[in-house]
């Protein structure tokens, strides 16, 4: 950690790896299992090209996540990256995140958060309450757009049934 109290990507990698194999590490509650939608009956461990099919991500995005320490891989015995359904959750988390436009600084925060512990509950909290509030404005002005849209549509003679 520097003296800013912001961890590197190398200590966040490092702090993600312990954490990684501790088995309680990250206990996940199958409601959010299920909001994560992995595909059902995948393997327990999945090489890169798997996991990025899985997630709908590319290899070169995974290999980014775990570069900037937002993941930790495994490796298998020659070296190559291996995912498990801890790694894959995250990776969906991280995704969800970015599809609601939360920055991939932002994330890395939020995740330096998680590693330091239940003290900072608090702030985490905060911090999604936030993004939740600007999530909620993008999503009116989004209604908004829709209605200008379907306005324009109706008045050319189109339809706007789904």
């Amino acid at each position: 950690m520097n003296t800013t109290g912001v961890l590197s990507s190398a200590d966040r990698r490092q702090a993600l790896a312990e954490r990684h194999e501790a088995p309680d590490s990250l206990p996940m509650d199958p409601e959010l299992l299920q909001l994560l939608e992995l595909p059902d009956g995948l393997p327990e461990v999945l090489t890169i090209a798997e996991a990025a099919a899985a997630t709908g991500l590319t290899a070169h995005t995974l290999r980014y996540y775990e570069r900037v320490g937002l993941i930790v891989a495994g490796r298998d015995e020659a070296g190559h990256r291996q995912y498990d359904q801890e790694a894959l959750a995250r990776v969906v988390f991280i995704t969800r995140l970015r599809l609601s436009d939360m920055s991939i600084s932002t994330i890395s925060h939020y995740m330096d958060l998680v590693l330091q512990g239940e003290q900072t509950a608090p702030e985490r909290l905060a911090l999604m309450q936030e993004h939740r509030a600007t999530i909620q404005r993008r999503l009116r002005e989004l209604q908004a757009a829709l209605a200008v849209t379907d306005y324009k549509i109706i008045t050319y003679g189109g339809d706007c049934t789904p």
